[in-house]
């Protein structure tokens, strides 16, 4: 059974994202940290006319952090249909990393990257599997899945991509449960915690309609994923590990990146 996106990263694509990242560094006087594609592309189901997500974690320079009104600390370039761009300023997501954000952990383990600067993306991943949650986590997950489900899932015709958009966090949540460890960003893997082999064939089929539609192509509901989704929305919730880490080492890292990269 294959699994694998036939929409990787067309190159015009990458240099148009590249030279945004660019021009957001000059007109901002920031420096961008790391970059990558979020969305679809980077889950592992994109539809012909699926859009780029691109979003990145940048820093800005020292005064930035010394003045009295507090500062905008995100960038949003929605630049047209095909491209949005956004971004975190990087206090900022050390406060979401403590939080263990869901969203900044996929980012950090997204399989497409535009740019890395490989010391302090290689430290945030370090910090995040520190401060990483399985609670806070699950709870994210299983409260994304039951709100898709109940917006998007009952008519007897159904979005394609909304099946995903169920699925996805519900098989985050088996990971999390299962002990093992922080969920990965792409749909294939999330697989893995699935044994049921009628299932994952009704899965498989989907993805083909899913990758060769667009983004609004319609189906008529399946009965064998929604009787999964409603029996994953009802399982107990585990006894889970809590993590509490020194605060300390996020604010040492702040600093260091600051000095070093503004």
């Amino acid at each position: 059974m294959e699994y694998h996106d036939p929409h990787p990263l067309a190159p015009e694509m990458r240099a148009r994202v590249l030279e945004e990242l660019t021009r957001i560094e000059r007109e901002r006087n920031v420096t961008v940290l790391y970059a990558c594609e979020s969305g679809s592309r980077a889950w592992g189901f994109a539809s012909t006319d699926s859009d780029y997500d691109v979003r990145f974690v940048y820093v800005e320079k020292p005064d930035w952090f010394v003045q009295v009104d507090t500062a905008r600390d995100v960038i949003e370039r929605p630049l047209d249909d095909e491209l949005d761009v956004s971004g975190w300023e990087l206090r900022k997501t050390l406060g979401l990393l403590r939080k263990s954000n869901p969203t900044l952990l996929e980012w950090l383990d997204s399989p497409l990257v535009y740019r890395s600067e490989p010391a302090a993306t290689g430290r945030l991943r370090e910090l995040a599997e520190a401060f990483y949650s399985p609670p806070a986590a699950r709870n994210h997950y299983l409260s994304m899945a039951r709100k898709n489900f109940r917006g998007y899932l009952q008519g007897d015709s159904v979005r394609f991509k909304k099946y995903f958009y169920v699925l996805r966090p519900l098989l985050a949540v088996r990971w999390i449960d299962q002990g093992l460890g922080r969920p990965p960003m792409t749909f294939a893997d999330l697989l893995n915690t699935v044994d049921d082999q009628p299932l994952l064939d009704e899965v498989a089929e989907l993805l083909v309609l899913k990758r060769n539609a667009d983004e609004r192509a319609y189906g008529p509901r399946r009965n064998a994923l929604h009787t999964f989704i409603a029996a994953e929305l009802e399982r107990a919730v585990p006894k889970l590990p809590r993590t509490q880490e020194d605060s300390r080492l996020l604010d040492d890292y702040l600093r260091e990146t600051v000095g070093h990269y503004a």
